[in-house]
């Protein structure tokens, strides 16, 4: 009776399900007391307390943490004023991920480990008050954050069954990160943000590395085209090598790409694109990787949040014109690009959506979801669920992941219960919720709206439809092509793998489609796919993935320089 009430009433029966297969059994005697002294912390914290439980000693457990099939057990709870001394519990009835309860953990030794990840309390401009994770210079990585709290890892015998409490001591702080240091070609600059610090609270920090042209020193007088090469946090400029590959390092093995010596490989790479740039014949330009590292994310999007703040506008109009300023460049829109790949793809489009005549040209690589009908696999304005696909007497859940011939290792669910558990309201500084943190109207507690319920997988179409306004990138174009077509024509350039990992080509498709319908004007840029390609092709039909995806630069620059001496005011140049 009450399934069949369930499917009629089109979503009790999944919330019936979901709370079956999520929530699992709560009885177990067994918890873990998680705490530190005030020799390792004097002072009370705000945070989330992570415990992990592996199979395995290496790595740390803290860095084995996944949505995939190796993935360890975690459970995680919220803080707020933990003092020294007190007792963080996780017991039977803390969620985790991949079993939902402590309860169902199958007893055997276990090597354990807890972090604590903490959270600093941001009073903004509209007078909300929310607690998040401050970057401190390691890209939002919970396991790599300087200042953070975590316990030795030790072997445990982990019985649910059993009625005891387990004690875990934070006995460790992770030490600061150094600042990377200027060389001849690669500079490090950092700005405040006015616009930025106004709407967090506090001071807020843009950075960037700029690679700079051969001979910059040398001719003084000279002025340069800008490219932005959008992509996630780089400690550092990366795919650039001074020197030789080291003969000392020891070859490793990506599973990825099912390659021996891929270190080797990237280090050759980054070396070989060092030669192209310092060669007579290589165009002579600024590229430039952005650091816009927030409570959210490892970047910002590019764009302007309502929950992050003004990052475009910081990005475009504070921080790119002082290293215009900074490095002589042209600092004119048809003289600045664009390019990157995945979230740096997305960017690469959006910014150049969004700021049309400040760009002269992007080039987007595997672009996360810039159509939202394909928002991987999930229609967040038809769909009614985004973990499961219902029919009259089958629920299916919706994949997350595959590889080149489409075998699906975890689904849509598993990448968001993992996140469920690393963060409470979009805070787990990881792809779902930095999404929905910079798609999302902010709600009335100070976070970000949820576009699904974070659990159950149920979309909120009212959030959808904020999205679809403010960053569907394929509807906008069309919604807008009347003002935005004439200062786009030409500029536009997709590529990616039709086996994308991550479903993105989807997106992609859908994009073309009305690319290719354009006229008054016709779009007149390119949109290009990568046969049985996997995630971060970029164009290149003549060489496997992994080694395509280290020549961003190498791939673009010319393609940028065409454009150039196509679109330049007579008299300027030449850049080579």
């Amino acid at each position: 009776m009450t399934t069949k009430r369930g499917f009629q009433t089109g979503g009790l029966a999944v919330a019936a399900i979901l709370i079956l297969c999520c929530v699992g059994p709560s009885s177990s005697g067994l918890e873990f007391a998680i705490s530190f002294d005030e020799t390792v912390e004097p002072e009370p914290q705000d945070g989330r307390v992570l415990l992990i439980i592996s199979d395995r000693a290496e790595p740390e457990p803290r860095f084995q943490v996944s949505a995939g099939r190796n993935a360890p057990q975690v459970f995680g709870i919220d803080i707020d004023g933990l003092e020294p001394g007190a007792e963080a519990v996780i017991d039977a009835g803390v969620f985790g991920f991949p079993h939902a309860s402590l309860a169902e953990v199958p007893p055997g030794d276990y090597y354990v480990q807890a972090v604590l990840h903490k959270y600093e309390t941001f009073n903004l401009a509209n007078g909300k008050t929310v607690k998040l994770p401050m970057d401190r210079g390691e890209g939002q990585r919970w396991n790599r954050a300087p200042g953070n709290l975590l316990s030795t890892p030790q072997q445990i015998h982990v019985d649910p069954a059993r009625a005891e409490q387990i004690a875990i001591t934070l006995d460790q702080v992770i030490p600061p990160i150094p600042e990377p240091e200027d060389t001849k070609y690669v500079k490090h600059v950092k700005i405040q943000s006015d616009l930025l610090t106004e709407f967090w609270g506090r001071p807020m920090h843009l950075g960037a590395h700029v690679l700079v042209p051969e001979g910059f020193d040398v001719y003084s007088e000279a002025r340069y085209p800008l490219v932005v090469f959008h992509g996630h946090f780089p400690r550092d400029f990366g795919g650039f090598r001074t020197e030789p590959p080291d003969p000392d390092l020891e070859p490793d093995y990506s599973a990825r790409f099912d390659v021996h010596g891929y270190n080797r490989i990237q280090q050759q790479e980054a070396y070989d694109f060092y030669g192209r740039w310092i060669s007579p014949g290589f165009p002579r330009m600024l590229i430039i990787q952005i650091q816009h590292a927030n409570p959210y994310y490892d970047d910002s999007y590019a764009v302007n949040s309502a929950n992050l703040g003004p990052y475009g506008d910081a990005i475009t109009y504070e921080l790119i014109p002082y290293i215009e300023e900074q490095f002589r460049g042209i600092g004119e829109g048809w003289a600045r690009f664009l390019y990157g790949g995945s979230t740096g793809g997305w960017e690469a489009l959006a910014v150049q959506v969004m700021y049309p005549d400040e760009y002269n040209g992007t080039f987007a690589a595997c672009p996360d979801p810039i159509d939202f009908r394909a928002y991987t696999l999930v229609n967040i304005y038809e769909d009614d669920n985004a973990y499961y696909i219902r029919g009259p007497f089958k629920i299916t859940e919706r994949p997350g992941h595959r590889n080149w011939l489409g075998e699906v290792d975890l689904t849509l669910k598993d990448y968001n219960h993992l996140e469920l558990v690393l963060g409470t309201k979009s805070r787990s500084g990881d792809q779902w919720d930095i999404w929905e943190a910079v798609y999302s109207p902010m709600g009335d507690d100070g976070y970000p709206k949820r576009i699904w319920d974070k659990l159950t997988g149920k979309i909120d179409h009212e959030v959808a439809e904020y999205w679809r306004e403010n960053y569907d990138l394929r509807y906008i174009m069309e919604r807008d092509w009347a003002t935005l077509g004439p200062k786009l024509a030409g500029k536009i350039h997709i590529y990616v793998g039709d086996m994308d990992n991550y479903y993105l080509n989807n997106a992609v498709y859908l994009t073309e489609v009305f690319l290719e319908s354009t006229t008054n004007p016709y779009y007149d840029g390119e949109v290009d796919y990568g046969d049985r390609a996997e995630h971060c092709w970029n164009g290149d039909h003549n060489n496997p993935n992994h080694i395509s995806r280290l020549r961003y630069n190498t791939m673009y620059v010319p393609k940028i320089l065409e454009r150039l001496r196509a679109t330049a005011p007579p008299g300027t140049g030449p850049w080579r």
